[in-house]
């Protein structure tokens, strides 16, 4: 079989392990000190290594040529490229370039912004921080971001996704729920794909698809097999986002993205787990750091009231179920006492009791 490369691209060394050609990963940080001068140089052989044809990068301005300061990764699936980048520097194509690109691109931004130019006027568009941005492209566009923006592109095949989407440009709230879906998956795949095996590649990119078609019409097949690995890991994100809350559910979480509260239990189920224990024991994990953080370590009732523990009892049960000690224990076995802080606010700072 014939083999690749994955190139880890890091103060501007390129590291390298094999891959199927299938698919490609690389990594680059030109953010760290020194790096920023040949981070684009960087930045386009580990692209062009690694994820060949498809999209061109364009030519950049001699400002960004100098101080490219952007930490990021890609991945290719087949005929799927999907780059998570972070600008700490802003960046800036020289003219719009030229000849024809025949992909389907969508823009996830984060934070900042990015500012997308093309030959006619209606390709004009400015994605900002938390919104998307999904379009054919039939040119090359222009483009310029500003400092500290954050962005999930994905470059799509459009004899899949074209004929769905025709003249449109379709844009919306990053955390509409097939954008999470979406979102959700495409990290996966960063995690994993370099021990994805060929089936595993064709799956992952048909779920890519599905996503990006649901994001389309916005909509998803909420019965569809291959897309329950996507909604847990969606469901977990935004658990994780919302622990401290009250309201954390099964059914807050399946509200939220769009699907019955038995879907959501499917999905979980599908990888041996349960919604409400995972909430349960990210919540546990969380009550277990604050314990060993630092100074003014937090009561037994204050985290069980932060953690949405019904109360003291509970939670001390709970934890010890989990990781065979009481709390106040579990805090003695893990280093000295430490002196107690003032009283604050959330669980910084909070005293003893």
């Amino acid at each position: 079989m014939s083999t690749g490369t994955r190139v880890d691209v890091s103060n501007g060394a390129l590291h390298r392990t094999t891959a199927d050609v299938s698919h490609g990963a690389f990594h680059l940080d030109s953010t760290v000190p020194g790096a920023a001068s040949r981070g684009l140089d960087a930045f386009r052989r580990g692209w062009e290594t690694q994820l060949g044809g498809g999209f061109r990068l364009p030519a950049f301005s001699p400002a960004t040529i100098g101080d490219f300061r952007v930490k990021g990764r890609a991945a290719r699936l087949s005929d799927v490229t999907i780059a998570d980048l972070h600008g700490a520097s802003a960046t800036r194509t020289v003219g719009a370039p030229r000849g024809d690109e025949d992909l389907v691109r969508m823009y996830v931004v984060r934070q900042g912004a990015w500012a997308l130019d093309g030959p006619r006027d209606r390709d004009a568009h400015t994605v900002s921080a938390g919104q998307f941005l999904l379009r054919h492209f039939g040119h090359p566009s222009a483009f310029e971001t500003a400092p500290h923006t954050t962005a999930k592109i994905l470059f799509l095949p459009t004899a899949m996704l074209g004929p769905l989407l025709g003249n449109r440009t379709i844009t919306g709230p990053v955390d509409s729920a097939e954008v999470r879906l979406l979102g959700a998956h495409a990290n996966m795949v960063h995690e994993t794909i370099a021990d994805l095996s060929p089936a595993g590649v064709h799956a992952a990119h048909s779920t890519l698809i599905e996503l990006a078609k649901a994001v389309a019409q916005s909509r998803f097949d909420d019965t569809e097999p291959l897309l329950a690995p996507s909604l847990a890991r969606a469901a977990k994100d935004l658990a994780d986002s919302h622990l401290a809350d009250p309201e954390l559910s099964p059914a807050m979480l399946a509200r939220e993205l769009r699907v019955s509260v038995r879907t959501l239990q499917r999905a979980f189920a599908a990888a041996g787990e349960s919604v409400t224990t995972y909430i349960r024991d990210r919540r546990l994990e969380e009550a277990r750091l604050a314990l060993i953080a630092g100074p003014g370590r937090p009561s037994v009732s204050e985290l069980a009231a932060h953690w949405q523990f019904a109360d003291s009892s509970h939670f001390i049960r709970a934890f010890k179920k989990s990781y065979g000690q009481t709390p106040m224990e579990y805090a003695r076995s893990t280093g000295p006492s430490r002196p107690t802080g003032p009283t604050g606010t959330g669980l910084t700072g909070l005293t003893r009791k």
